[in-house]
């Protein structure tokens, strides 16, 4: 599950284990120890002996990690250990921020392609452009040498205020341009775009609850009410969740001052919390609908929750993950950390939306795989909910807990058009190679759209469509007629699709993309239900027909 979750104060709870990490063995195995609580002196006993017998020489360190990580193991799935050498990523990842260069990248035809320049970073200062390939790093040729996404990090990330020496190859320049870049703070985004998908309908997608969430959500909410959004699309599929305070934040933009939000209860004093809305909201009376899906977890649940208990927006798509768990922190003086969970959490009507965890932690993270073997994401009678976990909404309406966010608007997984020739077609990242390409080789031909209004007139062409094959078959996807009958729709708008964002950006792109998306579709067509259910309080389906 998520490492993305709210850093808080460590509970006394976890002394033993501290104490654990930061004392040497002094005696032998037979006595002598001071004396203390049986438990932890026995865990020192079985470290020492270790040390000290194992057939081989053994890692203290490694084996101080190892015991935190059963000791946390064997108590639930959220609580979990968390290695120096992976903590800095994942506080980046949850204060915003890393020290770069500052480049969205992929990788085509074995080199690093730049697919946009970060806004405000070094990089677009010094001119790098959207279809640059990196070819050099500090005079060493980096293309060709079967670079990863996992590699490029160690090339291109530093300290701030440090730099490096890239060469760039650029369609339409013979010669080699280079660049040396200085790293400076980039700021990683939980909303990467929003935009308005028709003229009273606003899309926001949140991908995380981090440090600056609310801030960027909240800037995109105000900038799409100026260009007249009377409806808010959020999107929380796959978000993984994170702070619990900016799910709240969130929330708070939604409801009326005085609406309990989510409490929290735990066996210690300071994990029982009731968290209420406040007097601000700028979207308070506007329509909502929130989609959702198997990956939205723990934030996104505390947002979807309240907003369906209090029957303020429409939840659609599938059931949510299923995670009820509020965890605190706890960081060592190497680096590493441990997190532990202290309390659970309930939406407004008294839901813990926690899924059951009595078994093991395979069949708990199994649990998923078992949503679409069971036909639940196609087929919403084959989701069962114990009546014992029943509630009520604010207009008396039935919602239980035990299992996730069962949305009011049931929209399944879309399994029209797909194929095992399409998944290996996104696999090896072909749409966005060949658009590219095809796009850097026509930019003079005319026969390119010139704004994102033309873009909407373009057609794939049965001879674009046709090279697009070939191009496939010459990189290991050879043409399956089957599986291109079947999923040429969704061919023909990913090559579009990444025309645009190569011509236009995200402005050309996720237009284009979202076509093809069934749940956001249906979303946007439910606006007239969720006007209705702004003004009545009560979902009303006919009025999406009206």
């Amino acid at each position: 599950m998520s490492r993305f979750l709210r850093y808080a104060l460590f509970s006394t709870a976890l002394l033993l284990v501290g104490l654990l990490v930061g004392f040497k063995v002094k005696s032998s195995l037979g006595g002598g120890m001071a004396t203390g609580d049986s438990n932890l002196h026995k865990l020192q006993q079985a470290i020492y002996y270790l040390e000290h017998n194992y057939v081989k020489e053994v890692d203290e360190n490694k084996l101080t990690d190892d015991a935190i990580k059963g000791i946390l193991d064997g108590l639930d799935p959220h609580s979990f250990y968390i290695p120096a050498d992976e903590m800095k990523q994942m506080e980046e990842e949850m204060e915003g921020s890393f020290q770069g260069i500052g480049v969205e990248f992929s990788i085509v035809e074995d080199t690093i392609y730049v697919v946009s320049a970060l806004s405000g970073g070094p990089s677009e200062r010094m001119g790098i452009q959207a279809g640059d390939r990196i070819v050099q790093v500090d005079d060493k040729t980096i293309a060709g040498i079967g670079v990863t996404n996992g590699d490029v990090p160690k090339y291109l990330k530093g300290a701030k205020g440090t730099s490096v020496k890239i060469g760039i190859k650029r369609t339409g320049v013979a010669s080699l341009l280079t660049f040396t870049i200085v790293r400076d703070e980039i700021p990683i985004k939980s909303v990467n775009y929003s935009y308005m998908v028709r003229p009273n309908v606003g899309y926001i997608p949140v991908t995380r609850f981090a440090e600056k969430t609310y801030e960027e959500f909240h800037n995109e909410l105000v900038r799409l009410k100026r260009l007249g959004m009377q409806t808010l699309v959020l999107d929380l599929r796959g978000n993984p969740g994170g702070y619990m305070n900016k799910a709240y934040e969130m929330a708070d933009e939604f409801l009326r001052a005085g609406r309990p939000i989510v409490s929290t209860k735990g066996r210690l004093r300071d994990s029982n919390q009731q968290y209420e809305s406040t007097e601000r909201g700028d979207f308070e009376d506007g329509a909502i609908i929130v989609l959702i899906d198997y990956g939205s977890a723990s934030a996104s649940e505390i947002v979807s929750g309240a907003i369906q208990d209090h029957d303020r927006g429409l939840i659609v798509g599938v059931r949510s993950y299923g995670k009820g768990l509020v965890q605190t922190q706890k960081k060592f003086d190497d680096g590493s950390a441990m997190r532990i969970v202290v309390s659970e959490y309930f939406t407004p009507s008294g839901r813990c939306i926690q899924k059951p965890y009595g078994k093991t932690h395979a069949a708990y993270e199994h649990e998923i795989l078992d949503r679409f073997e069971s036909g639940e994401l196609y087929d919403p009678s084959k989701v069962k909910f114990p009546d014992s976990l029943k509630f009520k909404t604010a207009s008396g309406r039935t919602v239980y807990g035990g299992g996730g966010i069962f949305p009011d608007v049931f929209v399944p997984n879309d399994t029209l058009g797909s194929s095992r020739y399409l998944s290996e077609l996104v696999g090896k990242d072909l749409f966005r190679a060949f658009a590219y390409q095809y796009v850097d080789n026509n930019k003079r031909t005319g026969k390119l759209p010139v704004n994102t209004t033309d873009l909407d007139e373009f057609k794939i062409s049965p001879d674009m469509l046709r090279a697009f094959t070939l191009y496939a078959a010459g990189r290991g996807v050879p043409l399956d007629a089957s599986g291109a009958r079947r999923s040429q729709a969704l061919i023909e708008n990913r090559i579009k699709a990444y025309m645009g964002r190569r011509l236009f950006g995200d402005e050309g792109f996720f237009p284009v993309f979202h076509e093809s998306d069934r749940v956001l579709q249906r979303a946007i067509d439910l606006a007239p239900v969720a006007s209705n259910l702004a003004r009545t309080g009560k979902i009303d389906l006919a009025a999406e027909a009206r």
